[in-house]
């Protein structure tokens, strides 16, 4: 294009600058000569639009200090109501903890704690089922031997002397006398179960002896319909099951649904030899889908029982449950 013909369109661009109109003006374009160009020496041109960048400007020392300030007193502001409910939460929980420790007991516990463990119960009940078995182990997974607990086993017991006391017969009046040959002689079950104790640890242990369902088919009690005693009517048995050493030092009690369960068992063996005497020799319950707190040692007395037995640690703030 001549330089003729630029001015006309340089000169119009000024007149609308002095009256203040906008200028139209063409994007800018960047045309890249094509290597066969650039052979025959070919230029490329740039052409670029658009006014350079402004400088920042940079608050002076007053603003900036008046802002600081004011990030200062959110600061305080926020920390002072953090502290404050922070306060009223420790002041409600130290009332609120005064409050359930100091209300009446039940069986040793206040009742908002013992209510809480009863609705506890209740779940665990309700989840409960006899056709549900704890997990079964290989031989190798037995573990190294760990005694704990000693309650009820002050002294040594004379196995051969020792008798097992049953009460609550259908077939006597009064107490039963039994030895451990009468629990020899029942169908024997061999085990590889684990051990759970309530402080936390566990163990797998290899158990044998009689499930306490043959027990109770050789020793039945008496029934609330007063109807012979048959193992397909569970609701007409007993409710609960006491066990206590012969001393009388320790005692459980437990639920009949626990007690039909086919893993439970009345044991004379644990890892291939006869009970010692720190593991309840001659007689103890082994009972998987119970804490060791309710797996007894020495069983010295069993009794049938149509109310609710008490119970060791249950007297001594303890859930009377206490289910896997």
């Amino acid at each position: 294009m001549s330089e003729e013909k630029q001015q006309p369109e340089m000169a119009g661009s000024a007149a609308a600058l002095a009256e203040g109109l906008p200028v139209a003006t063409e994007p800018a374009v960047i045309t890249t000569e094509a290597p066969g160009d650039a052979v025959k020496g070919a230029t490329a041109q740039v052409v670029e639009a658009g006014p350079p960048p402004t400088d920042i400007s940079v608050p002076d020392d007053r603003e900036l200090e008046a802002w600081n300030e004011q990030v200062r007193r959110r600061v305080r502001h926020k920390s002072r109501r953090s502290f404050l409910g922070w306060g009223v939460g420790l002041v409600a929980g130290i009332g609120a903890f005064r409050w359930l420790t100091t209300r009446r007991e039940i069986d040793g516990v206040p009742w908002p704690f013992r209510k809480t463990l009863e609705v506890n119960e209740e779940l665990a009940r309700d989840y409960f089922s006899t056709e549900r078995l704890s997990p079964t182990f290989a031989p190798d997974r037995v573990g190294p031997d760990r005694v704990n607990g000693d309650l009820g086993l002050d002294e040594d017991v004379d196995v051969a002397a020792w008798k097992l006391q049953m009460e609550g017969l259908a077939s006597v009046d009064g107490p039963l006398m039994l030895g451990l040959n009468a629990i020899r002689q029942l169908p024997r079950l061999e085990m590889i179960a684990e051990f759970k104790c309530i402080e936390g640890w566990s163990m797998v242990v290899r158990w044998a002896g009689a499930r306490f369902t043959h027990f109770m088919n050789a020793y039945p009690p008496q029934t609330r319909s007063g109807d012979p005693f048959s193992l397909d009517r569970p609701e007409d048995l007993p409710p609960y099951v006491s066990m206590a050493t012969p001393d009388g030092g320790y005692f459980v009690g437990l639920d009949m649904e626990s007690m039909l369960h086919p893993q439970t068992l009345l044991c004379y063996e644990c890892n291939g030899a006869p009970l010692s005497q720190e593991h309840g020799a001659p007689l103890r319950l082994v009972i998987p889908v119970k804490y060791g707190v309710k797996n007894i040692k020495r069983i010295g007395t069993i009794r049938y029982s149509t109310l609710r037995p008490a119970d060791y640690w249950a007297e001594r703030g303890y859930d009377w449950y206490v289910g896997l």
